[in-house]
């Protein structure tokens, strides 16, 4: 059989299929040993997030042991890195109770799958379930420490409520938060204060549950920006952090990476123009680059994405941007200065596009490609859907 694989190919290879994800080797790994230095230097553990890439070949070379500890967003990823040697994992949304099966056979296959939960609806259903099943799950309960999203606040009764409502082999084990308001604002001294309430939260919600008789051993806080700039992580036991692995738009805006720290983006082909309106067509569209359109609230909007020459570099000081998109066409314009001269854009030509928010980005995508100076060095798997 005829062998496909892109490695050893050259971004610029006319049999090079797109659109396809690209992660630059180089970017990746200085992003991944920063995040570890940072942990180290706040004398907490590691436990990344794998959603944004999904691939057990990133996830080796992320946490600080083949083991773990991580965390993932979906069963399937549960299962996907259980399946590689993954042994200490957090789901890290709050359960269903119609998943629970699938929450024991993964435990039952020798992964320490923990869960999290935010209501005595729910414990109680876990408890059930435990009892039914003779079985014992680790939970988490989820604290809101800054009313973003889902959890309980850390100074609610509700908190004991729920602890009370563990039984049976539903056993807590730890308390978690998300600082979801980190992303609100494009201001480094709001990210830091941010992290210190995140941080001030989820204490008090631990010690809370101490001081009540429970055994609180994780402590587990994170998020790309709040752990980026936290100073002081006294009485938290781990970081969780994701998207900090390959960078985005979003996050850039926020001054959370460099636009040269951005290892992941989007291969695209030229496929044509519309002259008279100064637009250049590619074959990547809302599809390849998500419909996550996060930046148009911030500072710079950039579209769909930020279009770059084939080696990553964006093209005319970053006016040339992803205006516009259907399901498999994007449309790229240049939002200030001359119109596009379509003599620059020859049917064929690559681009690359860095993404809004990498994670709904390249899920998608049935393979990821590591490359380095302008070659596809590895094909990488990762899981998809849920």
């Amino acid at each position: 059989m005829e062998d496909t694989s892109p490695v050893g190919l050259r971004l610029t290879a006319p049999d090079l299929s797109t659109p396809a994800f690209l992660i630059d080797d180089e970017k990746l790994t200085a992003n991944l040993e920063r995040a570890k230095e940072k942990a180290l230097d706040l004398n907490v553990t590691l436990r990344p997030h794998l959603k944004t890439h999904k691939s057990i070949a990133i996830a080796r070379r992320q946490m600080v042991s083949p083991e773990g500890p991580a965390t993932v967003s979906t069963l399937r990823e549960a299962r996907y890195f259980a399946g590689e040697g993954v042994k200490d994992l957090i789901y890290a949304v709050g359960i269903a109770p119609q998943k629970l099966p699938q929450v024991l056979a993964i435990r039952e296959s020798g992964c320490d799958l923990k869960i999290i939960l935010d209501s005595v609806e729910a414990a109680q259903a876990v408890s059930a379930f435990c009892q039914k099943e003779e079985a014992d799950i680790p939970v988490l309960i989820e604290v809101d420490c800054d009313g973003h999203r889902s959890g309980i606040k850390p100074e609610s009764d509700r908190l004991l409520d729920v602890a009370e409502a563990l039984t049976d082999g539903a056993n807590l084990v730890g308390v978690l938060t998300h600082a979801g308001a980190s992303y609100d604002v494009e201001d480094l001294a709001v990210i830091r204060a941010a992290a210190k309430a995140e941080r001030d939260g989820i204490v008090l919600a631990a010690d809370r549950l101490r001081d009540a008789g429970y055994a609180i051993d994780i402590v587990s806080v994170g998020s790309t920006p709040t752990m980026t700039y936290a100073e002081d992580e006294t009485g938290i036991t781990e970081l969780r952090a994701g998207v900090y692995a390959l960078g985005d738009l979003f996050m850039m805006n926020l001054g959370v990476v460099r636009m040269d720290q951005i290892a992941g983006s989007v291969l695209c082909t030229v496929i044509g123009r519309q002259e008279e309106k100064g637009q250049v067509i590619v074959d990547a569209g809302w599809l390849a680059m998500s419909r996550d359109r996060g930046t148009a609230r911030q500072h710079c909007d950039f579209g769909y994405g930020l279009v770059c020459d084939i080696d990553g570099t964006p093209l005319r000081g970053c006016d040339i941007r992803m205006t516009g998109a259907n399901q498999e066409h994007g449309i790229i314009a240049a939002v200030a200065g001359d119109r596009l001269d379509p003599a620059d854009f020859p049917i064929g030509r690559r681009l690359r596009i860095l993404p809004n928010h990498a994670c709904p980005t390249a899920a998608p995508y049935e393979k990821l490609w590591l490359v380095r100076d302008g070659t596809v060095i590895d094909e990488l798997e990762h899981v998809r859907a849920w």
